[in-house]
């Protein structure tokens, strides 16, 4: 007579809701992913496979395994919150560059500017170029060194990758006589019919107005001469440059067609020194075209309607925002924005054969099989990110309850075969 089938279904009952219980205690933990237990009958056999007992020796837990379903997603005020939709797990290293994963997208930044997790471990991921190109291999991500200047760099009006340089989207009046005032001159507005002004940066960023005169032509109907002056920043010396000579260099003649549009003269390139900008030898010498292709020339009022310039003053790091696809774009008080970085995913063959390390934490193992990187999105086993989201445990309370219920169940059962049990071993002790 043997008390092991009840006294083993009383462990694995325990057992089990010893799981129930720490499932419904994480029932509030971000990332956390829910375990059931498994169980297995026992039986016992001989090696030589003779003699084995068709009656089993109770039950036993196989595994304790977690589900790697999906949670839900709430949405969150900070930008450094991340949440997993999918696959995938956030990679992770410690100071000592031990390398584990997580669900839980709870990230902060550190005094040295690293995106790291509530236990200090930092996140992994793609850094970026000072242009913005996002490459391998997995580094710690870091959004700024406290140890150098976090500013963008500037850049120098027709510097950029397209050499863009000024573009003039205007509409001269064809209806405009030619001035009465003479020559050229700045200073005298009889001598020029309209001017317009735009913003240029020189290679340190320091603002220069760049300001266009149009001049009716009088010999010639559909032709305008364009000159140019340069107002620089205060402590520049000189403070303003006449790039036209006092009206003896024009930058371009535009002439028109008979349906308005610009036949000639629309793409000069504007040379501007280094003295002329007010700092000899100290920043580089300006050279940027200006394109004048959209520029029309219609009997309506002087328009402009766009006058842009490519380059920009240096920028502080204003903010920045995380893609679906795991891209750190950073945003500078100059306007512009560049890429910081990349979160870069890790997968695995097993999840369920990952080690459970605490903290939202897990390590690989020879079970889970090796980690797999991979973007965000960029395929079935790497979900899309959410930024300013995280995920929910994906706890059912109400199956869980319902659980225990049955666990209670079954454990008293258990009790009831061990007091069966002793009911009849006191009946034989009792024979007479």
């Amino acid at each position: 007579m043997s008390f092991q089938q009840g006294l083993s279904g009383l462990s694995a009952s325990s057992k089990a809701l010893d799981t129930i219980g720490n499932n419904i205690a994480n029932s509030g933990t971000v990332g956390y992913k829910l375990s059931t237990t498994q169980f297995a009958d026992v039986f016992a056999a001989s090696l030589a496979g003779a003699g084995a007992s068709p009656i089993g020796l109770g039950a036993k837990v196989a595994t304790v395994a977690q589900q790697f379903t999906q949670g839900n997603i709430s949405v969150t005020s900070n930008p450094l919150d991340m949440a997993l939709n999918g696959g995938g797990f956030f990679r992770l290293q410690g100071t000592t560059g031990d390398v584990v994963y997580s669900r839980n997208g709870q990230f902060q930044l550190d005094k040295d500017g690293y995106i790291v997790n509530a236990s200090g471990q930092q996140l992994t991921g793609y850094a970026a170029d000072v242009n913005g190109v996002v490459n391998p291999p997995l580094v710690a991500l870091r959004l700024f060194d406290s140890s150098s200047s976090s500013d963008a760099a500037p850049q120098a009006t027709g510097t950029s990758t397209a050499g863009t340089g000024v573009e003039a989207n205007l509409n001269l009046d064809s209806r405009e006589a030619a001035p009465t005032g003479g020559a050229f001159d700045y200073q005298d507005a009889t001598t020029y019919n309209k001017s317009t002004a735009v913003t240029t940066y020189d290679s340190l960023g320091n603002p220069h107005v760049y300001t266009l005169y149009f001049v009716k032509s009088g010999a010639v109907t559909n032709s305008w001469n364009v000159y140019a002056t340069v107002s620089n920043p205060a402590g520049a010396t000189p403070t303003f440059t006449d790039l036209s000579g006092g009206g003896a260099t024009a930058l371009s003649t535009l002439t028109f067609n008979t349906d308005g549009s610009i036949g000639a003269g629309g793409s000069p390139t504007q040379a501007i020194s280094a003295a002329q900008l007010g700092y000899a030898g100290g920043v580089n010498a300006l050279s940027f075209a200006v394109d004048f292709g959209a520029t029309t020339q219609f009997g309506s009022n002087f328009t402009v309607n766009s006058l842009t310039q490519d380059g920009f003053a240096s920028g502080k790091l204003a903010g920045f925002n995380i893609g679906d696809d795991g891209v750190i774009l950073g945003k500078y008080t100059n306007g512009q924005s560049r890429n910081l970085g990349q979160v870069i995913l890790a997968s695995f063959r097993n999840p369920q054969g990952l080690q459970p390390l605490g903290n939202n934490l897990w390590a690989a193992t020879s079970t889970s099989g090796a980690e797999m990187d991979g973007a965000p999105g960029s395929s079935g086993q790497y979900g899309p990110l959410q930024s300013s989201a995280l995920e929910d445990s994906n706890v059912d309370l109400t199956a869980e309850l319902v659980q225990m219920i049955t666990q209670q169940r079954v454990y008293q059962a258990n009790a009831q075969t061990i007091k069966t049990q002793d009911q009849i071993l006191q009946t034989l002790v009792n024979l007479r």
